[in-house]
């Protein structure tokens, strides 16, 4: 029985899923190995500085600044934070060596960036010989020192871009293996078809109206979507809104005491989002990996922003939208009313739907296959 290591942890929640779908995939798959989900912070929690110096966890703060919108300057605090990273390198090889021993694991899999050194390092101590591979859950790398090292690993890319980058480091070819997207959860594939003109009704929505999805992730974005929801509410356009808060409550809250003349659905966290997808016509919302790859999985043209505010690592993931022709990107959602319009001509939309199509994401079915041939070459 083979010993999989999957790491993960918990900032913006994209990293947990990742692990949590990829287990599942591979378990369906009956191979003679054992999964264990390894949640980093928990190994490493005595060295949280940040928990010292304000009583957070690292992940905590992180999923704060998200829902709250704090994201100015984040590439300034991203290095700073990598260098607090490397100033504890040395504790944190010994710890995760001390874990791996006594988990004897036969290949480490990474769904994480910023740590890939140390786990690399430690996985060579402890277990010299066994392969570690870091899946990239962003569409390509924020060098340096973010996803892919100079390092001896397999790594696993989701996008033309993140290849390139891989072999700029020096990575050759048999050791990056390109995937047809991000992990998606299983639900993305498994769900069931819906009349969705009567599910609208259900919900208070019409049952023809041009349906705009607002999601931004399992955290929301108070301040964003509040907007959001003011400006296409009052602009008279003819569409309807369904309007996911994640776990922000008090966006949720905020969102129904408004009275708005245009139908709208509101909803809070929900593990059900490609039922809400089927609801809707297109996506609106921040250019997350996961939340690009689900909503064109669901066949949903995008509109996304990038601008100072978007975090540094997602930066890119707007441009691949316009790259591959599947939305419109804006430089601020105060112009959200005039992109939704241009979104909504019919040329535009039917071009961008139709490039939706044609993503075929398959790899969380991909994905359990390379780490198995990586294990058979291992140990050849």
């Amino acid at each position: 029985m083979k010993r999989i290591a999957l790491v993960y942890f918990d900032a913006g929640g994209g990293h947990r899923n990742a692990a949590m779908a990829l287990e599942q995939a591979i378990k369906k798959l009956n191979h003679p190995w054992e999964t264990h989900l390894v949640n980093l912070q928990e190994i490493l929690d005595s060295l949280d500085i940040i928990r010292k110096l304000t009583g957070l966890r690292i992940q905590d703060a992180y999923n704060r600044m998200l829902r709250n919108g704090w994201t100015l300057g984040s590439p300034q605090l991203m290095r700073m934070l990598q260098a607090l990273i490397w100033v504890y390198q040395g504790k944190t090889v010994r710890l995760l060596e001390k874990y791996l021993r006594e988990l004897r694991p036969h290949m480490v899999v990474s769904l994480i960036p910023h740590f890939n050194r140390a786990l690399c390092d430690s996985l060579h101590k402890a277990c010299p010989g066994k392969p570690f591979v870091t899946i990239l859950t962003d569409i390509a790398d924020y060098p340096p020192h973010f996803w892919i090292e100079r390092q001896e690993q397999f790594l696993i890319c989701g996008s033309e871009r993140a290849v390139q980058q891989a072999r700029e480091l020096g990575h050759s070819a048999e050791r990056i293996f390109q995937t047809s997207g991000m992990i998606l959860n299983p639900r993305f594939y498994n769900y069931s078809p819906i009349d969705r003109e009567s599910e609208r009704l259900k919900h208070g929505l019409e049952a023809a109206r041009v349906t705009v999805l607002v999601l931004f992730g399992g955290q929301g974005a108070r301040k964003k979507m509040l907007d959001i929801d003011a400006r296409l509410s009052e602009s008279g356009l003819p569409i309807q809104l369904i309007l996911i808060c994640g776990k922000n409550e008090r966006l949720q809250a905020e969102l129904r005491a408004q009275v708005r003349p245009m139908p709208r659905l509101i909803e809070g966290f929900t593990t059900n989002v490609p039922y809400y997808m089927q609801l809707a016509d297109c996506f609106v919302g921040k250019p997350g990996p996961g939340s690009i790859a689900e909503a064109l999985e669901m066949e949903l043209p995008i509109i996304v922003e990038r601008n100072a505010w978007t975090l540094p690592q997602e930066r890119y993931n707007a441009v691949w939208v316009q790259e591959k022709q599947v939305g419109l990107v804006v430089k601020n959602f105060d112009q959200i009313v005039d992109v939704v319009q241009q979104l909504l001509e019919k040329e535009t939309f039917a071009k961008f739907r139709c490039n939706a199509k044609k993503m075929r994401n398959r790899a969380l079915f991909e994905i359990p296959e390379i780490l198995s041939r990586i294990l058979q070459e291992s140990n050849s």
